[in-house]
């Protein structure tokens, strides 16, 4: 793994681990290289592991951000909840609340990017509430700049990136929605699933976006893009959307799968058709 210009090498037994199914089961050197910062999580339950405490405490010094540690810790640990769902955004938004404030531009875009571009997937995580933090970005800003982390490699960054501007996105929903149909049209697939994931109903550990629970057909020029997607990662994604919206608009749900699957014949078509009604045909 190469970090900040440092090039890390480990057992083939480490870089081709499969992860642990339990937080109490990863190995103690898989854990200390995760919280400095050189090692790269396999699974969610290691990318839950990591202690951004620690993390925070090797990463930044290593930026030349040193001077910041202590402050962040404090505030870390005045959080009710300590967890990295909490903590990870407000590393974010503290690293850009400080950052910002840098007088030299040249400087100040080469700090941000050495955190936006660092081998760990966890502090590019703190990379994408740094994008969202920023209130002078309008959304088609915002977006341009979270598409990198939308097209990740690493899929913990891939969801943060959504998640870091949803509340954008639930703000300018006409507008979201007109961008991010655009996107569906992108070669990556990860940038294809990110407009369909980042707009879902009720989505996963996020508030849920009201307007299109009660009214999901404002997203259908977006779903229409990507109702035979190639791809299974999208194909997932469209058929947890419908899915969401099926608890609060059944019907509507039903008459579009009915009319994609009239449409189209493709059984791409078909495995999201059958993963959005797997509530419904419970009911």
């Amino acid at each position: 793994m190469v970090s900040h210009g440092r090039t890390y090498f480990f057992p083939e037994h480490i870089v081709n681990r499969k992860g642990a199914v339990r937080a109490a089961d990863i190995p103690e050197d898989v854990k200390q290289w995760l919280n400095e910062g050189v090692l790269t999580s396999v699974n969610l339950m290691e990318w839950l592991a990591v202690d951004h405490r620690v993390l925070v405490q090797h990463v930044l010094p290593q930026l030349e951000l040193g001077h910041l540690v202590e402050s962040i810790l404090q505030q870390i640990n005045q959080l009710k909840e300590q967890k990295v769902m909490k903590v990870t955004p407000l590393i974010g938004k503290l690293l850009y609340e400080t950052l910002r404030e840098v007088e030299d531009v040249q400087q100040r875009a080469m700090r941000m990017e050495s955190i936006m571009e660092y081998g760990s997937d966890s502090v590019r995580c703190w990379g994408c509430y740094m994008v969202s933090s920023n209130i002078d970005l309008t959304l088609q800003q915002k977006l341009e700049q979270i598409k990198r982390f939308a097209a990740d490699p690493h899929f913990g960054v891939r969801e943060i990136a959504w998640m870091a501007v949803r509340d954008d996105i639930a703000r300018n929903l006409t507008s979201a929605i007109e961008i991010l149909s655009a996107w569906t049209k992108e070669e990556d697939a990860n940038v294809r699933r990110f407009a369909v994931e980042a707009t879902r109903p009720c989505g996963v550990w996020t508030s849920h976006i009201q307007s299109l629970k009660l009214q999901p057909e404002l997203a259908l020029p977006l779903l229409e893009q990507v109702k035979s997607d190639p791809s299974k990662y999208v194909q997932d994604s469209v058929g947890n959307w419908l899915n969401d919206a099926s608890k609060s608009r059944p019907e509507w749900v039903r008459e579009v799968c009915e009319q994609w699957i009239q449409a189209s014949d493709s059984k791409e078509t078909a495995k999201i058709v059958k993963r959005a009604t797997r509530t419904l045909l419970k009911k």
